[in-house]
């Protein structure tokens, strides 16, 4: 991952991705987890996204990871929240009352570091790295969320016609991520209005992954 690429991307505001009510397949879809109120939420790579102030006004707890810390620092502002920052493991970790958001590079997030999940969101992370590292995302997620079920949102569509991120990921490459140790569901597929940038045609599909026990 390029990460001077998104920290130029934050400093400059360019962040196209950013949906501003947050995205309606979370609020469509969510469900499908059929997790309690009060269960806690993974939501890697998150920007400011407002995915997490829809999950909040759930009644739900969110974890999340972050490279940038000014988006973490605007995110807490958009909710009107003072964090508490602390530094842990070379780690910033800015939290408050059912929220823990850690800055810095995925990989480094540990599972002692995160804390029991219940549930992953992902609807920009997986998307948003490049296809070598993407594998090894996967597993990552899996490994330090002691393979809880997602909810994964991603986008397909022809690859030659814009170059990522968003990146394209096929059907395949979701089995080939995931098959090992989820049950993999198709939930849905619709078209992305007004085209993906504005640049091509493309469809978000939504997955749910479940656990093989």
């Amino acid at each position: 991952m390029d990460t001077d690429y998104w920290h130029r991307k934050w400093q400059a505001d360019d962040i196209g991705f950013h949906q501003v009510d947050g995205n309606p397949l979370l609020h469509a879809y969510f469900k499908e987890l059929s997790l309690p109120v009060g269960s806690r939420v993974f939501v890697p790579l998150c920007g400011k996204t407002r995915d997490i102030a829809w999950l909040l006004s759930q009644g739900y707890r969110i974890a999340a990871v972050e490279l940038s810390e000014l988006a973490v620092q605007q995110l807490f502002a958009e909710l009107g929240l003072e964090p508490l920052i602390v530094t842990k493991d070379d780690m910033k970790h800015y939290s408050a009352p059912d929220l823990d958001i850690f800055v810095g590079d995925i990989f480094q997030l540990t599972g002692k570091m995160l804390g029991p999940v219940d549930a992953v969101f992902d609807r920009a992370a997986l998307v948003a790295l490049p296809e070598g590292m993407r594998v090894r995302y996967a597993g990552h997620v899996s490994d330090v969320t002691c393979q809880a079920l997602q909810l994964l949102v991603t986008f397909e569509y022809d690859q030659t016609q814009m170059a990522g991120p968003p990146f394209s990921i096929s059907d395949k490459e979701i089995w080939r991520h995931y098959e090992n140790s989820y049950r993999i569901s198709a939930l849905a597929s619709v078209d992305v209005a007004g085209k993906l940038k504005g640049k091509c045609v493309a469809n978000e599909n939504v997955w749910l992954l479940t656990p093989v026990v």
